[in-house]
Formats: structure tokens, sequence, C-alpha cells
């Protein structure tokens, strides 16, 4: 059994790439994996301010708000989702804010299996490489990680139209095959 979490960086609750954030946890629960998806919209989470603070007090962070008990799910966890829409061929400010905030203890995150998910409105799986781009960056800095799987849900923008798309299908065999 895996420890699994998902960050949703989606700021629309039911929103496609929180839907196939649902479908992958769907599979690897029922694969005997403990699963626990954050809706990072959901969470207060501030800017990192680049103050150090965290440097000079093992890690704890200056910003009182829920990024500590993030940090240590992703420490704690095996395996790591991270999902956005493509916002102007990036990840979302949500997500963004999280993945900066682990400079905390940045050190502390490794040995990682990640997992991703970007939804877009254009059909072309191209618009979808800077936020994979933004997410592999990520991982590059994080000891030990591997990359799994990538589920491009392109062609989508009204909420909920990745239901019934081969992304939706994938995003649940993903999951089951952490």
């Amino acid at each position: 059994m895996k420890k699994v979490l998902i960050l949703s960086g989606s700021p629309r609750k039911g929103g496609n790439s929180d839907i196939l954030c649902d479908q992958f946890a769907k599979g690897a629960q029922e694969a005997g994996n403990h699963v626990e998806k954050i809706r990072v919209a959901d969470k207060k989470i501030g800017y990192c301010h680049a103050c150090y603070y965290c440097r000079d007090h093992a890690g704890v962070c200056a910003i009182k708000d829920d990024m500590a008990e993030v940090l240590q799910k992703m420490i704690d966890a095996d395996v790591i989702v991270l999902a956005s829409p493509v916002y102007f061929y990036s990840i979302d400010a949500q997500l963004k804010a999280v993945i900066d905030r682990t400079v905390a203890r940045w050190l502390e995150v490794k040995d990682k299996e990640f997992y991703y998910i970007a939804t877009c409105a254009d059909t072309e799986r191209g618009a979808t490489l800077t936020t994979l781009d933004c997410f592999r960056g990520y991982a590059d800095c994080v000891a030990g990680a591997k990359e799994k799987g990538v589920i491009y849900g392109t062609g989508v923008y009204e909420k909920g139209k990745i239901e019934g798309t081969s992304a939706y299908n994938q995003a649940y065999e993903m999951g089951r095959k952490v």
C-alpha cells in the first residue's frame, strides 16, 4: 500500500482537472492505496516571501497558514499527483504557491513517484508543455523523484466536459496502477 497525495490546483471545485483528480483517487483507492486529495484552493496558503526564516528556524516558515500541514503530507507521501488547469501556458497560482513554499523543508521531500494532470481548452497536447515543464522543474529538485505518468485533459473548458473522455478513463486506470 502506498500513500498517495493528490494536490488539485483547480480553483473550480468540480472543474475538469479536479474531476480527473477524483478519478485518479478512485482508481488508486480501489487498488488498495491510502489516498488523500487536497484542493489547494480550499487551503489558506500564502506566497513565499523569500525571507529564509525557515533556513534559520529548522524548516519552520514565518507564514502561519495551512502550508505546514500540506508540506508534512508531501514529505510523508510515496506518490504525489500534481494537477492544474493550464493558465496562460503554465500552472495556476494556487499550485505554484504550494510548490514555492516547499522551500522550507524541500530536502525532506524525496523519493517520490510523480503523476501529472493538466487540462486545457486547447485541443493540442502542446498547449500543456509549459505546465508540464513547471511540474517537472519542481520534480527535478526532489531527490529520487520518478515521473510515472501524465494525463492530458485537452479540448475541455466548461466545467465537467472532461467526463467520459479518454483522459477521464485514463486517470482512473493510471490511479489503479499506482
